[in-house]
């Protein structure tokens, strides 16, 4: 563990006014992140945050498509823009809508609620960005309103990382939020619920980061185990465009003076891969050498081992990339192994399984890759790969579709096996796509199979919409 200086901040925050919805009369066990209407399926959010609405370019949308025994619906769906009636503020150019998600069910009401970044939004200045959160009710996703921004003097691009979960572990669910400096993190506290006040929080900077890219990407899990979830921040060395990433307990007060290292890169996941009650972190870099010092030829995953003190230093990590045995493919410059990784049980045999996005793969045609993971850890062992080219898979691969720049892998049917869905920004000159493979005992299957663009949920394809820019985290 590498002790960094940083400076802390501490704001109170004062009652928020908003539209918003009468609070539900359903009282249930809070539901699993994503699942919007309650009804134990994963429901799928799509970002696109190119897309055009009302004539404003780039003002973004999300689509969220429900789940169903045969995986995402999209006769099921919802269609959100900030000119979505209820929703705070109003669609403008270049405000990004749809940038970064994330989900909790942060009243506990037994629906999952989701969290939207707008890194673009304009405010007391250019790009102040806002997150909105939308309520899950039993008929999906209605009413919103604003997260707090308490430091808006003080940041840019707030909302363009998400995170959501019980950081500071006083029985409230929290969102993390990434930002450009000079605070680069804000945490702000729970309970968040659709009529109640503001409750406070804090934001931070680390000096030894950059500040102009700030942090920007989060995940988290139960590192430790059976206590509160711990974030992974993910952001660019200061003074460089190189990767950093650590791992941060959020309920101590100056986390940033105990970030733990971890491998540096841009994306991670995290998930219980050998089944020993201490979540797991894939660490995705698919940058090369010549970009990144701790890049590959061709991009890598790094698989960290948590433990009871966070990140387990007793044990190796696990370094992967297309040129390591039993993984499909080669490394070539470019490939982009790495863009995207989600964790999630495939087979359902209990033991989290790894996607991994090489969105440049075959001039940025695109593939992915899926990884088991077992008692002792993540194998190469039956690791299959996955392309447009894939007998059952729609479409067909075409240079610059980037197939695999995000994966997710939850159980959008409910048979208790994460299914993979996969987007392909480019796809259609930037119109976007997904994908969704039903999860089965031997894996992804290709039986059954789904593929929409943004035309089939309502997005405009007017412009480069980039649909499938961010997926459910």
């Amino acid at each position: 563990m590498r002790l960094r200086s940083a400076a802390l901040l501490i704001a109170g925050l004062t009652p928020l006014t908003a539209a918003l919805t009468a609070p539900t009369s359903h009282a249930a066990t809070a539901a699993a992140p994503y699942d919007f209407n309650g009804d134990g399926r994963t429901d799928l959010a799509i970002g696109a945050p190119g897309a055009t609405v009302a004539g404003k370019a780039k003002a973004g949308a999300v689509s969220v498509v429900y789940g169903s025994t045969s995986g995402p619906k999209t006769s099921t769906r919802t269609l959100l823009t900030q000119d979505t009636a209820g929703m705070p503020g109003a669609a403008e150019a270049d405000d990004a809508f749809g940038s970064a998600l994330a989900s909790a069910d942060l009243n506990t009401d037994g629906y999952a609620d989701l969290l939207i970044g707008t890194p673009g939004e304009d405010g007391s200045d250019t790009n102040d960005g806002t997150v909105t959160i939308v309520w899950g009710s039993k008929s999906g996703l209605s009413g919103a309103r604003s997260l707090f921004s308490f430091f808006s003097t003080d940041y840019d691009r707030y909302g363009q990382s998400l995170a959501a979960g019980d950081f500071d572990n006083d029985g409230d669910l929290d969102v993390a939020v990434g930002s450009t400096g000079p605070i680069t993190l804000s945490l702000v506290a729970g309970p968040l619920t659709k009529t109640g006040p503001n409750n406070g929080g804090s934001g931070s900077r680390n000096d030894s980061w950059s500040t102009s890219h700030g942090i920007t990407h989060l995940s988290s899990g139960r590192i430790t185990g059976g206590g509160h979830p711990w974030v992974v921040l993910h952001g660019r060395t200061a003074g460089t465009d190189d990767a950093t990433a650590a791992l941060a307990d959020l309920e101590i007060g100056n986390y940033d003076d105990w970030l733990q290292d971890l491998p540096a890169g841009y994306v991670s996941s995290v998930g219980d891969i050998d089944k020993d009650g201490y979540a797991d972190i894939a660490v995705g870099n698919d940058r090369e050498t010549s970009a990144d010092p701790a890049g590959a030829l061709g991009g890598k995953v790094t698989v960290v081992y948590g433990g009871p003190g966070g990140r387990d230093t007793g044990r190796s990590p696990l370094v992967l990339t297309q040129d390591t045995a039993g993984v499909p493919g080669a490394s070539e410059k470019g490939d982009r192994f790495g863009n995207g990784v989600s964790l999630g049980d495939v087979n359902g045999d209990g033991y989290a399984d790894l996607a991994i996005g090489a969105p440049g793969e075959n001039s940025a045609a695109g593939a992915v890759t899926v990884l088991y993971g077992s008692a002792s850890g993540l194998t190469t062992k039956n690791a299959t790969s996955y392309t447009q080219n894939t007998a059952g898979v729609p479409g067909a691969s075409e240079n610059g579709d980037r197939f695999g720049e995000r994966v997710t892998l939850t159980d959008h049917t409910g048979d208790r096996r994460a299914d993979l869905s996969v987007s392909a920004p480019g796809e259609n000159a930037g119109d976007g796509a997904v994908w969704s493979l039903r999860g089965a005992a031997t894996g992804p299957t290709t039986t059954g199979s789904t593929s929409f663009g943004p035309g089939t949920t309502g997005v405009s394809t007017a412009g480069a919409p980039g649909y499938g820019t961010a997926l459910n985290s």
